[in-house]
């Protein structure tokens, strides 16, 4: 889709704060990644000054398709063979954790004053794969840019603390490789997390912990038709509605089949995850350039909360699964 004129003023200042964020992301500590950052510089300059209305349709245009589109970059890195190797053990209890989840958060969402669209962009981002997950995930339950921002926050800020903690506790338990890969592939948010996580504790762990990662990102699909019956369960008349799925899902599914049987070469697959985070992080700039610092102050406490305890919810279930498997 060719975006319109009146859309250029919109998309480059995205851009612009998007790519500064990602190149001072460098130099910053690693629980400030580059999404996180252009979220925070865009808030920032919308709060501390005016932008032009006639920036808004491309701020919309631009926070709208770019995340559509960084979930195709996620793709490339799936790979549906290597995923079978991790045994059946192991994949069905990242299944039965990744759908526990997700019923926990339909039913929690009820119980905590938490913004329904908040909390199932925070408990989706959470049992699938972060930021790419809530990315999937917005345009069927939600227009509300500071609910998108609450959900980025809390899923990158939860993700860090578990990527720089886990490595320093989990040793304790005395668990085998495969067993702390469970855990750590199945529980951070990010794959940025896993690989920080993971491979501080062993080459090997790290190689557990990223198939395992990879299994809950294959269940991107599956997973948002389960959900999205779940959200709208009562609305909607037809199973066709459940399983009719966006563009950009359907592309996901067809690159990452695709990579399975024709194996993409590892330097395609690093330029294709850069580009796919740029790509994120010049849609979190302009999801930042429209937000309210009020609004997201006020929601952002029980957004945080709420993450806590679906963070909690999946780790225990994980645990249990690691002790049983052995």
């Amino acid at each position: 889709m060719r975006p319109k004129t009146k859309n250029l003023k919109g998309i480059i200042i995205s851009v612009t704060v998007g790519v500064a964020a990602l190149f001072f992301s460098d130099f910053t500590s690693s629980y400030l990644n580059s999404i996180l950052l252009a979220l925070l510089i865009g808030i920032l300059i919308n709060n501390l000054s005016t932008i032009p209305t006639s920036y808004e349709s491309g701020l919309t245009f631009t926070s709208s398709k770019m995340l559509e589109l960084s979930i195709l970059f996620l793709a490339f890195s799936i790979n549906y063979v290597n995923i079978s190797e991790l045994g059946i053990g192991s994949f069905l209890a990242v299944l039965t954790t990744v759908f526990l989840v997700l019923v926990s958060v339909i039913t929690l969402t009820k119980y905590f004053k938490c913004p329904s669209s908040a909390g199932w962009l925070i408990g989706f981002g959470t049992a699938i794969c972060g930021s790419s997950a809530i990315a999937a995930l917005v345009p069927s339950v939600t227009k509300n840019k500071e609910d998108v921002a609450v959900s980025m926050a809390v899923v990158n800020l939860f993700g860090s603390i578990g990527m720089l903690v886990l490595p320093l506790l989990l040793p304790y338990l005395h668990f085998s490789n495969n067993q702390l890969g469970l855990l750590i592939g199945g529980s951070l948010h990010s794959v940025g997390n896993v690989v920080g996580a993971g491979y501080s504790l062993s080459d090997n762990i790290g190689e557990v912990s990223m198939t395992i990662k990879l299994a809950r990102v294959a269940l991107l699909t599956p997973a948002l038709i389960f959900f999205n019956y779940l959200v709208n369960r009562d609305s909607m008349q037809s199973w066709k509605d459940y399983i009719k799925l966006p563009w950009y899902l359907i592309g996901f599914f067809i690159i990452s089949f695709v990579g399975s049987f024709f194996s993409f070469s590892p330097e395609f697959i690093l330029a294709m995850e850069y580009l796919g985070k740029l790509v994120l992080t010049i849609a979190m700039a302009a999801i930042g350039l429209k937000v309210s610092l009020k609004k997201l102050i006020s929601s952002g406490s029980k957004g945080i909360i709420f993450g806590l305890v679906i963070f909690a919810i999946q780790f225990s279930l994980l645990l249990i699964f690691a002790m049983v498997l052995g």
